[in-house]
């Protein structure tokens, strides 16, 4: 901003100032009276004031007015479950000389529920996941209140690994192997229970897995 000085200097005529007829000298400018900045001064405070009033009836105007809505939560995951399945269609699965009733989780949506929501699993019974291909299988427990067993099998119905899963636990159980070809889940330590290991091989009534689930 542009400081204005207080006084003005006046420019003397030039035929004056050659002849010396004029002095050089400063004419003041007319100066404001005292009532006058005092008047000023008061205005400026009252609008001040104004000002900051107006702004704490706006605060305050907010604080009183209803509670902010929260803000929406994220929206679901398309496919997510939200809900237990059905009962699905079972086999009976033999596992050395143990049988076991097992659900069959066939269709994509059926495996991607499993056994989410489930609140309870009798003991001989079992979900089976015939898996596309061979894999690295990866299975975790996102809304799975019940304690599960998993074995990892390959496509002959060997039992390759055993895992424990823990409730709702998110992290993926992968497999060691990359050859896993089915999945079944049990109460938790049902293997354990029944001297099911590594190594056995899982039939059913209408032979191997291979020939059950994927007849050439």
């Amino acid at each position: 901003m542009q400081s204005w000085p207080r006084w003005n200097e006046v420019e003397k005529p030039a035929a004056l100032e050659q002849s010396g007829a004029m002095s050089e000298r400063r004419v003041p400018l007319p100066s404001r009276s005292p009532d006058r900045s005092r008047t000023s001064k008061r205005a400026l405070r009252a609008f001040l004031l104004a000002l900051v009033l107006v702004a704490a009836l706006q605060i305050t105007g907010k604080g009183c007015g209803k509670p902010a809505a929260p803000a929406p939560g994220p929206p679901p995951v398309p496919g997510m479950p939200t809900q237990a399945q059905p009962k699905l269609q079972t086999m009976k699965l033999w596992l050395g000389a143990e049988e076991i009733v097992a659900e069959l989780a066939l269709t994509q949506v059926q495996q991607n529920t499993g056994m989410m929501f489930r609140t309870n699993m009798a003991e001989n019974a079992g979900m089976l996941f015939p898996l596309p291909y061979a894999m690295r299988a990866s299975f975790w427990m996102k809304n799975c209140p019940l304690p599960l067993s998993i074995a990892y099998i390959n496509p002959e119905g060997v039992i390759e690994e055993i895992h424990d899963l823990e409730p709702h636990n998110t992290n993926s159980v992968i497999s060691l192997s990359t050859n896993i070809r089915f999945a079944l889940e049990t109460p938790r330590g049902w293997f354990e229970r029944h001297q099911v290991h590594t190594g056995m091989v899982v039939r059913t009534e209408k032979g191997s897995l291979m020939e059950t689930f994927f007849p050439k």
